[in-house]
């Protein structure tokens, strides 16, 4: 599990007073950054170096995010296929889960524009942070 700590900023409050929904693709986003290290250390976004290009992602709200408090980021690998994984992240407020959600990450080879397999090294780096049985939400 890789973990973040974010500060609401007034900007992403919403005219009812939380966090704006749109605010957690963001969060999300730069929480799989230390998985993105994992295939590209300087996170050098070169067409002839990275190999990631994101397929899906999804967010559930289940408790709103506030201003006041920071939110505690949650990141993990829930699934590792042959082509493409799947990243499972959490927030949670004052020791609430706020919203949960997942990222299907492909492997990919711009120059060849397609889908390429996941390295056996990257594999195993990427499974020391399996979600735990039973952790994830649907």
């Amino acid at each position: 599990m890789f973990t973040a700590t974010v500060t609401p900023s007034f900007g992403e409050v919403d005219g009812l007073g939380h966090i704006n929904n749109t605010v957690l693709a963001r969060w999300f986003e730069m929480a799989r950054n230390p998985i993105f290290r994992i295939f590209e250390p300087n996170l050098n976004l070169s067409h002839d170096v990275w190999p990631l290009i994101m397929a899906r992602t999804d967010y559930n709200f289940v408790g709103e995010i506030f201003y006041e408090f920071d939110v505690e980021l949650r990141t993990y690998v829930e699934k590792i296929g042959t082509k493409s994984f799947t990243v499972y992240h959490e927030a949670w407020q004052e020791g609430r889960l706020c919203t949960y959600g997942r990222a299907v990450v492909v492997h990919y080879d711009f120059k060849a524009c397609g889908t390429t397999p996941i390295p056996e090294d990257k594999k195993m780096k990427l499974a020391e942070h399996m979600v735990p049985e039973g952790l994830a939400r649907d």
